[in-house]
């Protein structure tokens, strides 16, 4: 589905990003972990088009995705959640999930899918309502409800339980479980939250410096009890949390 080789990225003659490589495939979970200013956030933004490479090859089901904006990478099938959400606060939530329209394929009916409001049905309760005037985990449900209505193929979430009470995380964890389970679409998790990660993702990836230090199917490492696992997060002295 998703095949990054080799990524690098440069902010001028800085270099964020060193060689990144990784996978993700349909039906599965691919949690990326790492603290703060390890490059988590560039990477996703260089898959999504937000960022141009300096070097290396994203592809997206054998499609080369290089020169491509980031409006026509949500056309061939990128959902992007960004950190922040990025809500149109003056807009409703029903005006919110109807920008999504834009990227979606034309041979799909053009409204809002009713799974939607399945997945997340306080949005349904609140369509009039301005996306500024909902809280914090009210708008997470949101910007994830705008990216599903352009029918990725691909859908990647950059921290989505940040700032969110443990219970909208809850429902955010059961939705993306449900998303994974159809086997239709890849998912791309950048996450802090190790407990939320480690129950949700089919492949974890350690990022440090630029770099991905380590990679490996999640159901060992819960079977190992995380020792190998938070060695490596740990790495510098430093947490990912």
């Amino acid at each position: 589905m998703l095949d990054v080789h080799a990524l690098d990225v440069h902010y001028g003659s800085a270099q964020a990003l060193k060689g990144v490589s990784i996978e993700a495939r349909a039906g599965e979970v691919t949690c990326v972990l790492g603290r703060n200013g390890v490059g988590k956030t560039t990477l996703m933004r260089a898959i999504t088009g937000h960022l141009k490479p300096s070097g290396g090859s994203i592809r997206l089901d054998g499609a080369d995705l290089a020169g491509r904006a980031p409006y026509d990478r949500a056309r061939s099938g990128i959902g992007f959640v960004p950190q922040g959400r990025e809500v149109f606060p003056l807009l409703t939530v029903e005006e919110n999930l109807r920008t999504g329209l834009a990227a979606r394929p034309r041979k799909l009916e053009r409204k809002i899918p009713d799974d939607i409001f399945a997945l997340f049905p306080v949005l349904k309760s609140m369509l009039g309502r301005r996306g500024g005037d909902l809280s914090g985990g009210q708008q997470q449900q949101l910007a994830i409800g705008r990216a599903l209505v352009t029918a990725p193929k691909l859908l990647v979430l950059d921290e989505p339980t940040e700032g969110i009470q443990p219970s909208i995380i809850k429902d955010i964890g059961r939705a993306i479980e449900i998303l994974r389970d159809r086997g239709e679409m890849a998912i791309l998790l950048v996450e802090q939250y190790l407990d939320f990660a480690k129950a949700l993702a089919d492949t974890v990836l350690v990022m440090s410096r630029g770099r991905v230090v380590f990679e490996r199917v999640a159901q060992p490492i819960v079977q190992d009890g995380l020792s190998g696992f938070n060695a490596t997060i740990i790495a510098d002295g430093q947490t990912a949390a």
